[in-house]
Order: C-alpha cells, then structure tokens, then sequence
C-alpha cells in the first residue's frame, strides 16, 4: 500500500490531470499489488489531491473581496466556475460532460452562497476563510475521480473532514493524531482500488472545517499513511527529488539520493520547499519512507527520505535559506548576570505572537539576537519596548537595533556531526568572498549551522558555500 501526494502545479488543467492518472495508472500496473481497473489485491493507492494551481488563491481574494463588501467575488467565482468547465471539456467524451459539470458546478454554486454571507455580515472570521478555502481541494478531487471511472479505473473520492480531526486553530490547525488515525482506518481501510482524497482540509470533532496550513496536502498524505501503516508516501513535485541547494540560484545544485527524517526536517523549516515541515512527524511515527518524485520525469529514481539510509560521503546534504527575515539586536551592558532577561524578551514577542525563527547569544551575555520573518519585525520592535519598558527606564536594556531585508542560510547535513573544521571551511569560503555574517547559530546536534546575512548577498553566499563544500558538479552525477 502507497500513498501519493500531487500538488497544484500537477493537477492544474486536463492536460495535467491526464498525466498524473497515466503515472497512477502506472504504479499500480508496475506495483503488481492492484488491478489497473481496480480489482481486489493486498494493498492499494490512495492519492491525496491539491486544488488546482492557483484556485486557493482565487477563494482567499474572492472572501477578502466579500468582506470589504465589493461585488469582484462573483467574477472570481466565474472564473472557477469555468475553469472546471474547461477541464471537464477537455477530459471527458461529450456524452458524460453534463453529469460531471453538474455536479462541480453546485459545489461552486454553494462557495458563492458562503461569499454572498459574508459579504452580507461584512466579516470573513478565520474560521469562514477555512470553509471557503476547502472548496479547491473538494472540487478537484470529485474531478479526478470522476475522470479515472470515466477511463475505467476503480476510483472513490473522499473528503478529509470526515476521518482528520483537529483542533479549532483556523488556518493552521493542529491535528489529533490518536482520532486521526483510527477515523483513517476505518474510513479508508475497506477501500477497494485507487482512494482519491483532499489535501490540505480537516475538520473539528464537530465537523467544523479547518485547514491544515498553506501547502498542507503533504502532511494529509502523511497522516492517511501513517493511520494505514501504508509502506511507503510519495510526494510528487516538479523536480528530481531533494537538491543540495536552491536549483533557481545555484546552478550546479544535483539531487540527493538519500536523506534521514532528521536532515529532511532541518530543510524543511529552513525554506527547502520540496517537503512540508509537519510530514515528517506521522511518517516518524510509524517509520514510513518517504520518496520525492517527479510528474515531468516519473521514472527518474527521485529521492529517499527516511530512518535508515546509505550514507554518503560529503561532509554536508544540503545548504538552505529563508528570505525576507529581519534581525533584532537587544542590547545593555545591565543584561550581564541578571536570571529571566532572555524569558522577558522571548515572552514579549510570543504576546505579539512572533515567530522566533532564529536566536544567539554572546556568552558575555551583553545582548541576545533574534530574527523573524520581516514583515513581523514593527511588532516585535513594538512589543519588546512595551514589555521591557521597566528594564529600558532601569538601564539595564540600552537600545534595540533592527535591520531588514537579510537572508539566514543553513548548512545541512548528518555528517556534520562529530566532524572537525566544517564551521573553518564554511566561514573561510565566505571571507574570501568578503560575505559578511551578522549572527551565527549552531545546535547542539550540529546537524545545522544557520548564519545570518545581507539578502543582496544571497546569490554569492549559496554559490559560494555550495562550492566550498561540494566542489565540481560532475562528481555528483
């Protein structure tokens, strides 16, 4: 049993649909496990969808536009609306189109009824925003599905919010896994051929719409292997699998064959977009592989992310960043010796509720560093002198400094641990350069080196350290 993941870049139009049935179609020929028409076997495929690309988008606009009280949403609903006629257009004979758009076209009726209610209350409260954002996935599953019966494939669709359970933090919800995993099996065990299930939405204990995120889907795919104890998740991008670096700035980036859960999850949070954070965690949990393939080239081997994997022997895996982050430097010479100056300071910006995505400190303890995405950066400026205003009259914090628009870059790699001179290596190549580092973390598990610099160095850095460390792209091949 398998579990496929393809987003909305996959599945956007009828020529992208047809293509990822032919790879389903595929896997279960190739697998041997089902039937290409869905006959009874020992495992089976379930498929979670992502709405077509840019849909989402479209909704998010459409109930902004609805609470401000315009009338735009009706034409974006237009715009859906005819987008899956054109779909169905191009997939379906002309003697099943009607049946197919009939249905698809009450969905989009009841999305402009829920646009029509809040433009009529004026308010889009997060929890609307999550109903109105499920229709992408529920409408492009009930597509796909209907699609592969119509070529003669065994194909049930499924809805999330009947067996995901999650709390009510609309918009990024939290998932309990305990009910999650039962409800999955009991909804989707029984099931007989290829599942297609929505990405990305779930539901609370009382049937409450929720989303999982932005780019969830990947973490349904998780959740739904981990409840069948599934053999293995693919998730399907545009690429050959995990590269060492950014492949639109480094051009000698190649992919990686194999990656543990651990150096996996590091990329993750430091803006490898390949895999989403939370993906990890149900695979972990019941120690399922996870494969990154690729639609445009299905039979490229794609990378390997899981516990036990053949090590390489280049001393890092990957090099990471994360755009657009700002840093704030508290400093006071009143902050050397004094217990709960870093507590005050990171629990003013968890009551601003900012994101922490990177903290140092000197051991002279003179001042603390810590980024954050910067758009974030006026509420945490704001909410650190209203907290520590005490502390600011005492002259034990002396200034807040601020700078934008940096770049953080993370060295990856399991094999950093335990080995000398890759922090000489790193910080030696980008000196040459004459990059400037502004701050420097290092975990204990020294698995990661995050180091902070000016954004506009980006391009020179993330070549820089890729050479440094990976040398000539040939030896990769």
């Amino acid at each position: 049993m398998k579990v496929m993941k393809f987003g909305g870049g996959s599945v956007k139009d009828a020529k992208g649909i047809a293509h990822v049935v032919s790879i389903i179609k595929d896997e279960l020929r190739d697998g041997g496990k089902v039937a290409a028409d869905g006959g009874d076997g020992d495992g089976g495929i379930f498929v979670v969808v992502s709405a077509m690309k840019g849909i989402t988008d479209d909704l998010i606009k459409a109930a902004k536009d609805a609470e401000a009280g315009g009338e735009t949403y009706r034409s974006i609903v237009a715009g859906v609306r005819e987008r899956q006629i054109r779909t169905v257009d191009g997939l379906f004979p002309e003697n099943q189109r009607s049946a197919v758009a009939r249905t698809l076209l009450a969905l989009c009726g009841e999305a402009e009824e829920i646009l029509h209610g809040i433009e009529l209350v004026k308010e889009c409260t997060p929890r609307s925003m999550d109903l109105v954002m499920s229709f992408g996935e529920r409408l492009n599953c009930l597509l796909i599905a209907a699609y592969m019966r119509s070529i003669g494939m065994k194909a049930d669709c499924f809805d999330a919010r009947d067996f995901i359970i999650t709390d009510d933090r609309y918009g990024n919800a939290a998932v309990d896994f305990k009910k999650s995993y039962m409800k999955t099996k009991r909804k989707l065990g029984s099931c007989k051929g290829v599942g297609i299930v929505t990405g990305f939405i779930a539901s609370t204990p009382d049937g409450v719409t929720t989303t999982l995120g932005r780019n969830g889907s990947d973490f349904t795919a998780s959740i739904i292997a981990a409840g069948l104890r599934a053999d293995s998740i693919e998730i399907w991008k545009d690429v050959d699998g995990i590269l060492s670096a950014d492949p639109a700035s480094v051009k000698d980036a190649f992919v990686i064959d194999e990656v543990s859960y651990e150096e996996a999850m590091e990329m993750s949070f430091f803006g490898a977009e390949v895999i989403h954070p939370f993906t990890m965690i149900p695979a972990i949990d019941a120690d399922i592989p996870i494969w990154i393939k690729n639609t445009r080239n299905p039979s490229a081997r794609g990378t390997l992310v899981a516990k036990d994997i053949k090590r390489h022997s280049l001393p890092i895996t990957n090099i990471a960043s994360i755009k657009n982050v700002a840093l704030i430097n508290v400093e006071g010479n009143g902050m050397i010796g004094i217990p709960g100056i870093a507590c005050k300071v990171f629990s003013a910006l968890a009551k601003v509720n900012v994101n922490i995505i990177m903290i140092s400190q000197a051991s002279s303890e003179h001042s603390i560093c810590i980024v954050c995405r910067n758009e974030q950066a006026d509420a945490a400026l704001a909410g650190l002198r209203t907290e520590l205003k005490r502390e600011i009259e005492k002259k034990l914090i002396e200034r807040f400094e601020l700078k934008r628009s940096l770049e953080i870059v993370a060295v990856i790699g399991e094999n950093m641990r335990g080995t000398p001179g890759i922090s000489g290596r790193l910080f030696s190549a980008l000196g040459e350069k004459k990059i400037n580092v502004l701050a420097i973390a290092q975990g204990s598990s020294e698995r990661n080196i995050s180091f902070v610099i000016d954004g506009k160095e980006r391009q020179e850095a993330l070549n820089t350290v890729h050479q440094a460390f990976f040398g000539n792209p040939e030896r990769h091949k």
